[in-house]
């Protein structure tokens, strides 16, 4: 994917991710209202694929087959929790509980074109220290998303990632990148959370991607669980996600997703 020819959109073209990126951050707060303890994994799945049909749209992630995969994914939703990174299964036997935080990440297809987006639930009252790394995690997406600007590199939104998060002695995870979006769920170029200032492709107007930094509590080691998707952390402390789709613009990033949708009080940040 990287050697891969970034696709700049047409004003048009971002019209359509504009929805589905509305209806990707809509079944965010859907699920925002299910962040209680009992619930399992699986029925917060449920609930998002009814969600996303009954808004005449395609759930993005159930059987998209990456290169590195034997097999498609075979859910809508990506649950991940405490020490889970990224593409946790959903299953019927992992039930939340007061505590845990709870990386959901979806994606959406609409009428061609994909909207991605990840945010990182608490469930009841946190550990401060967990709070913390919630808070920080937010702040580098929003620290990333400054620099996702025409004339500015890839290297700049992975830098300002990547020196938050070690600020606070946290780990930024290398196995797995932001990406480029469009017509596909990933494209060109990739969106490291870590990098050097004045490196990499050169951002440009129209421009759509997706940033998301993933922030470990400790090691930045990932292990892959033997469903062969669940990855966690080698050392099992938290790890926290947040993403948003966004264009890049002169002057200012254009946020095509929302956290808006999501209640205040269930949330990571308020």
């Amino acid at each position: 994917m990287s050697k891969a020819r970034a696709i700049i959109k047409t004003e048009e073209e971002i019209e359509l991710m504009r929805e589905s990126s509305r209806i990707v951050s809509m079944v965010l707060g859907e699920l925002s209202n299910y962040m209680v303890p009992g619930i399992s994994t699986l029925r917060l799945d449920e609930i998002a694929y009814t969600f996303i049909k009954d808004h005449h749209a395609e759930p993005a992630f159930l059987n998209y087959k990456p290169h590195s995969s034997k097999t498609p994914y075979p859910y809508t939703l990506c649950v991940s929790v405490n020490e889970y990174v990224v593409h946790g299964l959903p299953k019927k036997d992992v039930i939340l509980k007061e505590g845990d935080i709870v990386s959901i990440d979806c994606g959406v297809k609409y009428q061609g074109y994909y909207g991605d987006s990840a945010y990182s639930f608490k469930v009841g009252e946190v550990k401060p220290e967990v709070q913390k790394l919630l808070d920080v995690t937010y702040e580098c997406l929003e620290l990333g998303i400054k620099k996702a600007v025409h004339g500015n590199r890839v290297g700049d939104i992975g830098y300002e990632v990547q020196t938050h998060a070690e600020k606070y002695g946290y780990s930024v995870v290398r196995d797995l990148v932001g990406h480029g979006i469009g017509t596909s769920l990933h494209e060109a170029p990739e969106v490291p959370n870590y990098g050097s200032r004045g490196k990499g492709m050169m951002l440009v107007e129209g421009l759509t991607i997706a940033i998301e930094p993933m922030i470990n509590m400790g090691t930045k080691r990932l292990v892959l669980d033997k469903d062969g998707w669940s990855l966690s952390t080698a050392d099992k402390l938290p790890s926290a996600h947040f993403e948003h789709t966004v264009v890049v613009r002169k002057g200012k990033a254009e946020i095509l997703t929302t956290f808006e949708y999501i209640k205040n009080g269930k949330t990571a940040v308020v």
